[in-house]
């Protein structure tokens, strides 16, 4: 069989461990269960990529704030914040296995995450 490769499926995830990336894409979207908003970041080097989802609640706004932090986008209380901001940014990233179960099926799902964003110097 043959099949098509399409741009930007054409690299592995990032393996586990610390990684120099620049982010290369920034969809938004709402959760499959609670319909929380998110943003999603594509986090990418040569050697492959990975996803994570910043969600955008009283939980969820202090990992978003760490990575604006490590990026250099100055986010304020009372103003808006336009995520666009960290598109082309670069910013080291710890990568690995986030486990959790899933409140549908209540079977365990694993992903891969991004987390522990610091600045490059």
């Amino acid at each position: 069989m043959k099949i098509n490769v399409e741009e930007g499926l054409d690299k592995p995830f990032l393996a586990d461990g610390r990684h120099e990336v620049e982010i290369t894409n920034i969809d938004e979207g709402k959760s499959e269960y609670k319909g929380i908003p998110f943003i999603a970041c594509r986090f990418e080097n040569e050697d492959g990529f990975v996803n994570q989802r910043f969600y955008i609640s009283p939980t969820g706004m202090p990992v978003l704030m760490e990575l604006c932090q490590a990026a250099g986008v100055e986010a304020e209380a009372k103003k808006e914040l336009d995520t666009n901001q960290l598109l082309g940014k670069k910013v080291s990233i710890q990568v690995g296995d986030y486990t959790y179960n899933d409140p549908e099926t209540g079977s365990e799902r694993t992903l891969k995450q991004a987390s522990a964003f610091e600045a490059l110097v």
